[in-house]
């Protein structure tokens, strides 16, 4: 995998996402069904474990090459197989990222094209370019709406209240698209494992 520089666009692997409520054991337990389903892949995955602020809901992410599936699944997990578009190495990277903000969303047809542009050229250099963000990645899903997501590593909540996240929130660019945003969700996570296992093929950017 290619390494990104700081602040720049590069290729990214995919993502499987597994969307479920938090079981009723708790962190511990969801910690453990993901990290068992995460060791009977065939290859070694990036896994990351994150619950909702409000507890009620968990997403699992298995970085892996979809071939690696292979029929594999998490009971009462739902599925989503999240295409790479590009990621972006934080201001912040290294430090810790114990929270994990998403933004997902659909876009009005006719306004795809200048949505992945704005995203790509401005709007994801900039977050990333804020104090707190960690790592920043886009992804596509192919599984459902919203179609995209956009993730951030951040190391506290507090970054999407500082001057330089909302300046690039409320640009001109940013007024002029987001309008255009359908069925948009907005979550942050408390980040509960960010667990890489070693290979080659799994390096991760940092």
């Amino acid at each position: 995998m290619l390494k990104a520089h700081r602040g720049g666009r590069t290729a990214v692997r995919a993502a499987l996402l597994l969307r479920r409520s938090r079981p009723s054991g708790g962190d511990e337990r969801l910690v453990a069904e993901a990290r068992s389903f995460a060791r009977s892949m065939p290859v070694p995955v990036r896994l990351q474990v994150c619950v909702s602020l409000d507890g009620a809901l968990a997403y699992i992410y298995v970085w892996v090459n979809f071939q690696a599936l292979n029929g594999h699944r998490m009971p009462g997990a739902r599925l989503a197989r999240l295409a790479p578009l590009g990621e972006w190495r934080g201001v912040s990277a290294g430090q810790e990222a114990p929270y994990h903000y998403v933004v997902a969303t659909d876009i009005e047809a006719g306004w795809e094209a200048e949505f992945n542009r704005w995203y790509d050229s401005e709007h994801m250099p900039g977050l990333a370019a804020v104090p707190g963000s960690v790592y920043c990645v886009r992804l596509r899903s192919l599984d459902g709406g919203p179609h995209y997501h956009s993730c951030y590593d951040l190391t506290s909540p507090q970054a999407l209240e500082r001057d330089e996240w909302l300046t690039v929130r409320n640009s001109f660019s940013s007024s002029r698209v987001r309008p255009h945003f359908l069925n948009t969700r907005r979550i942050m996570f408390r980040t509960l494992l960010d667990e890489r296992r070693s290979g080659a093929f799994m390096e991760h950017v940092f």
